[in-house]
């Protein structure tokens, strides 16, 4: 990976953000694009807006949940595709600040949880679907595109300019239009003048021939799109090149509250949280307030349920590095961080004992962190197995085991790719070891 500024090691230490997708769809019950999806009337729409006024939203609470589930930042929908700002703007009255609400949400927001230690990231929509120019673009409607795209890089200056340091842009809803047709290049320009250390995503439309840097033209490093950082989503798929983060939902499939959707264990949670750490990405986990601007209840009880693994486990994730030295998905799956190595287990078994294969760095202890005890092991050239561990998995989730190596754990050579990957001949010794023939013994007949 490109070597990043160390004012951006924070992103890449974190491993766990909040994503919040609050706004008023969160009315309808039926995710955050019921404008488009139930192809609603756009004055009623409008109306039902503009009337909202959340009585229960508390920023303070809202910080306070995310921070004990040991999330170390946030992203807020300032403004999703219906082009409803929680702010107060002075580009449009279409606002929380300037309709029945009568607040800036952003405002609140970033006071609570820059006061709960956590880094402060704002998502906003290029799209606005009430506009006709954001459908037409700038080849039907060159003069309406022209007045859209002013607004929004108006709006997007205001945020980075009216609320101190933002940590982060989230950007959202390129399509169908290119990197140039957004003016994306100036529009980065501008965001680094106002905030120099800002992160940006890589959702500000895709450059209309050759590639793109990632600070859009400064010099750091050539990537297929703008931005500093790749978000992978619904899925977790490691980026070369630059840090990555995995947005994900934590019901089944919406992002905006959604009366009667189903909610995934804290188990799944928690693991899609460990599998973008053993990657070497963050984790965006996401939640929709109902609207009346309360975290649904089935969310805190994971929130709580992650949090207090983290409290005993966090050493794991915070700070980690790509861990998958050596296979262990049987068992479950491994960080790293200077000459430790972890091991998360998905899978206890009633045995008593944990084999990991492969290890070619010597191990000097093995602490259990759930419980702080150290755990007696056994070495040999290729397998490091454990032994006296509980029988009983001694935590809700994930136990971990943390292996203190002599130094950076490596694999050994078979070990260093996974099964159905590089070079297969490197698998040829140990077969050869049985005999070359179809025969139980290996030998010829």
């Amino acid at each position: 990976m490109t070597e990043i500024p160390d004012y951006w090691q924070w992103f890449a230490d974190a491993r766990f953000g909040q994503f919040i997708h609050w706004g008023a769809y969160s009315q309808y019950g039926r995710g955050e694009q019921v404008l488009f999806r139930d192809h609603l009337d756009q004055n009623e729409y409008v109306s039902r807006a503009c009337a909202w006024n959340p009585q229960q939203f508390d920023a303070m609470e809202w910080a306070d949940v995310s921070r004990r589930a040991g999330m170390r930042y946030a992203v807020l929908t300032t403004r999703h595709h219906d082009g409803f700002c929680l702010w107060d703007s002075a580009h449009t009255d279409y606002s929380t600040a300037k309709q029945a609400a009568g607040r800036d949400f952003v405002a609140e927001y970033v006071e609570a949880f820059r006061a709960a230690g956590l880094r402060i990231g704002l998502y906003y929509s290029l799209a606005d679907w009430r506009i006709p120019a954001y459908w037409e673009g700038p080849e039907h409607d060159p003069a309406g595109w022209e007045r859209f795209r002013d607004y929004v890089h108006r709006q997007v200056e205001e945020l980075l300019s009216n609320y101190g340091k933002i940590d982060l842009v989230w950007f959202d809803g390129a399509w169908p239009h290119s990197a140039e047709r957004w003016g994306s290049y100036e529009l980065i320009e501008t965001m680094r003048a106002l905030q120099p250390e800002i992160l940006i995503n890589n959702r500000l439309g895709k450059p209309e021939t050759g590639t793109a840097s990632a600070d859009g033209g400064t010099g750091a490093g050539e990537m297929k799109e703008l931005g500093d950082f790749g978000t992978p989503e619904h899925h977790i798929t490691a980026e070369t090149g630059r840090m990555w983060e995995s947005c994900q939902v934590s019901t089944w499939r919406l992002w905006g509250y959604t009366a009667g959707e189903y909610w995934r264990p804290a188990e799944l949670l928690l693991d899609m949280l460990v599998e973008a750490a053993s990657k070497g990405g963050n984790l965006l986990l996401n939640v929709g307030p109902g609207p009346e601007g309360r975290y649904p209840d089935e969310y805190i009880i994971r929130a709580e349920v992650i949090g207090e693994w983290m409290e005993r486990h966090g050493e794991a994730i915070y700070g980690s590095e790509p861990g998958e030295v050596c296979e262990f998905i049987a068992s479950g799956r491994q960080t790293r961080k200077g000459n430790n190595l972890y091991l998360i287990v998905r899978f206890w078994g009633p045995t008593g004992e944990v084999t990991l294969g492969g290890l070619q760095t010597r191990v000097k202890r093995a602490v259990l962190l759930s419980t702080g005890e150290e755990v007696q092991f056994l070495q040999t050239d290729e397998h490091v197995t454990l032994t006296g561990l509980p029988i009983e998995r001694p935590t809700e989730l994930f136990p971990v085991i943390r292996l203190e190596c002599e130094g950076p754990p490596e694999a050994c050579d078979w070990a260093k790719d996974r099964l159905w990957g590089g070079d297969p001949r490197r698998m040829t010794p140990w077969a050869a070891a049985r005999g070359t023939s179809v025969w139980a013994d290996g030998r010829d007949r």
